[in-house]
C-alpha cells in the first residue's frame, strides 16, 4: 500500500511537471509563428485582396505593436495558469505586471469597463497594489475557485473615500444590481482572447503568407494550451481520497508498535536501532507521498512554477526585443541573413 501511495503521488508530480512543460512549449512556438507569420500581404497580392474584401487596415508600425501585444497575452498564459493551480484568485499579483494587458483590468468585482479597447491599442501593464501579504500561506491550492479580484480592504471604497479626488485616475464602468454568479477561469479569458486575435488576422489577410493550415497549426497550439491546463486542473483538483491517508498511517503505526515485540527475543538491545531504520523509512516514504501529491504550492519541494514562468517571460520578451518579425525585413533581403541579435 505504501509503494502504491507513493507510486501515485510521483506520478501526479511528474504529469503536472510534463503539462506545464507543454503548456511552456506551446507558448514558445505560438509567440514565435505570430511574430513571424502574422504580416502584411506581398505587394503583388494586395490588389487581389482588396478585391475580395481583405485589404489590411493596419500600417507596418501598427502590425508590428499588435503583434507586440500578442506575444504578451501568449505569455500570460502561463502566468494565470500558475495563479489559477494554487488558488490564487484576482488580479493583484506582482508577477502580472507588464504581461496582463491593461484591458483586463475590466474584471473586478465593482463592475465593467464600458469602454471597449481596440486591437491596435496598446497593451500596457496594469497597475498592480499590495494585498497586504508578501507570501501567502495557502496551503494547498484549490482549482475549483473562479477569477475574482482579491482586494485588501484598504484598496476598497468606504464612506471616508472622496468621490472626486485628483489622485484617482476615473474611467467609466457599468455596475451591476447585484453579484454574477457565473465567471470564468482567468486563462480560459486569456485563450479566448487569444483565438479572437488569430481570427482577426486571418480576417484581415494577416496569415496569408502561410494560409489556411498555419491558422489551424496557431489555433491548434491554442487548444493544446487548453488541454494541458485542464490536465493540470485535474491534478489539483483530485486529490488522493484522505481514506487511504488515514489507513496507511494506521497500518504503519500498528506494525512499528508490534515490530519490537517480535524481534526483541531474537535481537535484545539491537531491536532500537532496528525498529529506527525500519521507522524512519516507512514513515519517510509516506512523507513523501504526502508531500508531492500537490505540485503546484509554494513549498519547496513543488514545482518550481515561478522560476518556469520568468524563464519563458525572458524568452518571449527577448524575441520581442531582438528577433526582426517579417513586417522589420519586408522590403530589405540583407536584414534576412542576420534574424537574431545574440545576448551579451
Amino acid at each position: 500500500m505504501i509503494i502504491v501511495l507513493h507510486r501515485s503521488s510521483y506520478d501526479r508530480f511528474w504529469e503536472g511537471r510534463k503539462s506545464f512543460a507543454t503548456v511552456t512549449s506551446n507558448v514558445r512556438n505560438l509567440s514565435r509563428q505570430i511574430w513571424v507569420n502574422v504580416a502584411l500581404p506581398p505587394s503583388d497580392q494586395e490588389d487581389t485582396l482588396s478585391k475580395k474584401g481583405k485589404a489590411p487596415i493596419l500600417t507596418a508600425s501598427q502590425l508590428h505593436r499588435v503583434k507586440a501585444e500578442a506575444l504578451h497575452l501568449c505569455l500570460a498564459f502561463p502566468f494565470a495558469v500558475k495563479h489559477y493551480l494554487r488558488g490564487e484568485d484576482g488580479l493583484n499579483w506582482s508577477d502580472y505586471h507588464d504581461v496582463l494587458p491593461k484591458n483586463f483590468a475590466r474584471f473586478d468585482e465593482v463592475g465593467y469597463q464600458k469602454s471597449k479597447t481596440n486591437l491596435t491599442t496598446s497593451y500596457n501593464s496594469i497597475s498592480t497594489k499590495s494585498s497586504g501579504r508578501s507570501s501567502p500561506d495557502l496551503g494547498r491550492g484549490d482549482a475549483t475557485k473562479r477569477v475574482r479580484p482579491k482586494r485588501s480592504k484598504q484598496n476598497l471604497p468606504s464612506q471616508s473615500t472622496p468621490l472626486l479626488s485628483g489622485a484617482v485616475t476615473h474611467r467609466t464602468v457599468e455596475f451591476r444590481p447585484f453579484a454574477d454568479d457565473t465567471s470564468l477561469p482567468l486563462p480560459l479569458i486569456i485563450a479566448h482572447e487569444i483565438s479572437h486575435l488569430l481570427f482577426y488576422f486571418r480576417r484581415e489577410g494577416l496569415l496569408e503568407t502561410v494560409g489556411p493550415a498555419g491558422t489551424n497549426a496557431m489555433n491548434a497550439l491554442v487548444q493544446s494550451m487548453v488541454d494541458n491546463m485542464t490536465a493540470m486542473e485535474r491534478i489539483a483538483n483530485t486529490p488522493i481520497p484522505i481514506s487511504y491517508g488515514i489507513h496507511l498511517k494506521q497500518c504503519v503505526t500498528l506494525y512499528l508498535f508490534a515490530l519490537p515485540l517480535t524481534l526483541v527475543n531474537d535481537l535484545g538491545w539491537m531491536t532500537i536501532p532496528i525498529v529506527t531504520v525500519v521507522a524512519f523509512t516507512f514513515m519517510g516514504i509516506e512523507g513523501i507521498a504526502d508531500e508531492i501529491e500537490m505540485p503546484f504550492g509554494h513549498d519547496p519541494s513543488d514545482l518550481p512554477l515561478d522560476r518556469y514562468c520568468l524563464d519563458l517571460k525572458e524568452e518571449v520578451l527577448y524575441d520581442n526585443d531582438f528577433c526582426p518579425s517579417y513586417s522589420r525585413f519586408r522590403n530589405s533581403v540583407t536584414n534576412v541573413t542576420h534574424p537574431c541579435r545574440t545576448r551579451r
